[in-house]
């Protein structure tokens, strides 16, 4: 919280023996700084939260209380002249302050606009300098664990600290996948993994519901567990067994989504058993045939004509999981090999609260083609073009980073600046997702169009604006970026009605500003 620049105090209690803590946020602008970097109103306290700051209702609010003597206060009073009246009606009581009561920040913002002292004003500016602290009597280590809670995945703790010291989401990303997937059948194999974490796997599914029917998600889901205290005939064995049952629902027409968590532990079984079997070592010690052996499991999947008229399919997602994220790994030169889809995931992304922590600079698709006529005809003529132009926005942003880093935000042009703005609304509004709203947590194809169709458009509006002598600054604060903020929770059904609203509304905005 204090590197987010909120203050708070933080108390205990102990009852029957055990320790119980509270932190402690007090004002109005705290609390809304907290809101503004946690807030999701798929909670109820969030909620409650929200309402407290949108009400007009006055408090004291104790933490930004600035220490001012009386007679300060009289000495401005008198010398300002300024009736009693205006002060009240302004909410400072003057006659409250004389007899020594504290003035929150917001009154001596408040009084010293009215009075026009300049030194109360530079007080005012230099507000943090006049916080209360309490005084530091000693500082104690407190050695106990505490669960961090991710406040964007759903019953996940968090990346840093908490029980999984070094969590960066590809477990999650299997989950929410094996969630949301638009299959029938989900075959989910957890090789090699923690116990604690297949433990909340067969704990924490049954309760999961499937949004598409509402039934329970093990219903539809089989589970592979097999831990790395396991013996290591075994974790080479799940792999296999996973993919021969996803093909038998395959073969009986069902569409099957099959996760791998992972297949470097897989490979690692691999080279323990040629190991042992004296077969002659590859690249690391992992066996000669590596390649062939990961090639034969990713190339099962795919569709397939069954008896009659049915068409089953088979979708196989790997994690792999290389020491130290090296993808020089023999396992992950292998993958890529065979695969045409990789998704790269990023500690630095995790770290910054972004899930699904995928880095769209390193992740591809070589099936951009083959789908191209797909989307054309089944989406908009123009979706490929607008996600080419997408991704040409954030490679530009990843250039103009590192220039900012060395020279300054000042160096650059008003158009490169905007297209940081765009880049970053590309990411946040975009690309970021939370896992406790369902219009969030899956997004169709067509509410994916329209959602970067309006941001593209904003850009192009923007960008011309700028020709015509409109500042930065004045884009960046126009109120129809809100409405682009808030687009990832219009519902589905609502689609084309709440977009077509929003395009308009971007349309007369810039028309007004030029």
């Amino acid at each position: 919280l204090a590197r987010l620049g909120i203050m708070y105090k933080v108390k205990w209690k102990e009852v029957k023996g055990e320790t119980y803590y509270r932190v402690c946020i007090r004002g109005k602008e705290e609390i809304e700084r907290f809101y503004k970097f946690t807030g999701d109103d798929t909670f109820e306290k969030y909620a409650l939260m929200r309402s407290y700051l949108s009400s007009k209702v006055k408090r004291y609010q104790r933490c930004d209380a600035v220490y001012i003597s009386p007679a300060f206060c009289e000495e401005i009073y008198n010398r300002s002249g300024r009736p009693y009246q205006q002060l009240k009606n302004a909410g400072v009581e003057i006659f409250n302050l004389l007899a020594g009561e504290k003035i929150t920040l917001a009154n001596l913002k408040t009084f010293a606009r009215i009075t026009g002292d300049a030194y109360l004003q530079k007080i005012a500016f230099n507000c943090l300098l006049h916080i209360y602290q309490d005084r530091v009597v000693r500082i104690e280590v407190e050695e106990c664990r505490q669960p961090v809670y991710d406040l964007q995945v759903e019953r996940y703790h968090n990346f840093v600290g908490g029980e999984i010291p070094s969590f960066f989401h590809n477990t999650v990303v299997l989950h929410m996948i094996a969630k949301w997937a638009n299959s029938q059948v989900v075959v989910y194999i957890g090789c090699g993994e923690r116990g604690n974490e297949m433990a909340d796997v067969l704990i924490e599914f049954p309760e999961l519901k499937d949004p598409a029917t509402g039934r329970p998600l093990m219903e539809r889901t089989v589970l592979i567990a097999n831990t790395s205290n396991m013996p290591v005939a075994a974790r080479e064995a799940s792999i296999y067994t996973g993919i021969t049952i996803a093909e038998y629902f395959r073969d009986m027409g069902y569409s099957v989504a099959l996760m791998a968590d992972s297949t470097s532990r897989w490979a690692e079984a691999l080279r323990e058993i040629s190991g042992r079997l004296e077969e002659m070592p590859g690249e690391e010690g992992y066996p000669a045939y590596l390649g062939t052996s990961v090639a034969s499991f990713y190339e099962r999947a795919g569709r397939a004509i069954c008896l009659g008229d049915r068409e089953g399919t088979l979708s196989v997602i790997g994690a792999v999981s290389p020491p130290g994220g090296d993808l020089t790994d023999p396992v992950v030169q292998m993958t890529l090999k065979v695969v045409k889809v990789y998704w790269g995931l990023d500690d630095r992304l995790a770290y910054q609260r972004h899930f699904p922590a995928i880095n769209w600079l390193t992740s591809y698709s070589l099936y951009e083609e083959s789908i191209r006529g797909y989307l054309e005809k089944e989406v908009a003529p123009d979706f490929p073009s607008i996600r080419q132009e997408a991704l040409s926005i954030l490679e530009k942003e990843a250039e103009l980073t590192e220039i900012v880093r060395l020279v300054g935000m000042e160096t650059l042009s008003a158009q490169d600046r905007l297209v940081l703005d765009t880049a970053r609304a590309i990411r946040e509004d975009f690309l970021h997702q939370s896992a406790f709203d369902d219009r969030d947590a899956y997004t169709t194809l067509k509410k994916q169009y329209r959602m970067l169709k309006a941001i593209i458009l904003f850009h192009h509006y923007a960008s011309e604006a700028i020709d015509k002598g409109v500042s930065i600054e004045k884009i960046r604060h126009l109120p129809v970026k809100e409405d682009i903020v808030k687009m990832r929770y219009i519902p589905h059904p609502k689609v084309d009605e709440e977009f077509n609203k929003l395009e308009s509304k971007i349309r007369e905005t810039f028309a007004t500003l030029s």
